[in-house]
């Protein structure tokens, strides 16, 4: 799950900063709070890459998710991108879990395997 929805953050990095740009922009907002917002969005975005597995990683991961959406009032194309990105992190978070089963799945059924097989001298 990690692998997933790192790279689902990675990306969503990525993309707050070229709204950033996008923002800066607008001559209603200040650039230094247009900078300071993302920054701290990025930011999290980097963290969250390492708390994921943690409790409470996947719902801060889920706030996020809404906070990028909702930045679409100043960035309307934000709508857009942060449900495209909203579904891809439902989908690493749901694809990742089932993978980390099964790779569990696998180790308990090699780790059977190997004590139930005599060594061969």
């Amino acid at each position: 799950m990690r692998t997933l929805c790192s790279s689902t953050l990675i990306g969503e990095f990525f993309v707050i900063g070229f709204a950033a740009l996008v923002a800066m922009k607008d001559p209603d907002l200040a650039m230094s709070t247009v900078w300071t917002v993302s920054g701290i969005a990025m930011f999290l975005c980097v963290l969250l890459c390492g708390l994921v597995t943690r409790p409470g990683g996947v719902a801060l991961g889920w706030a996020l998710q809404i906070a990028l959406i909702a930045s679409g009032f100043i960035v309307p194309t934000m709508f857009f991108l942060g449900a495209i990105f909203a579904a891809l992190w439902w989908a690493s978070v749901h694809y990742g879990r089932k993978v980390d089963e099964a790779k569990a799945r696998f180790a308990a059924q090699a780790a059977q395997g190997d004590s139930s097989t005599p060594d061969a001298a």
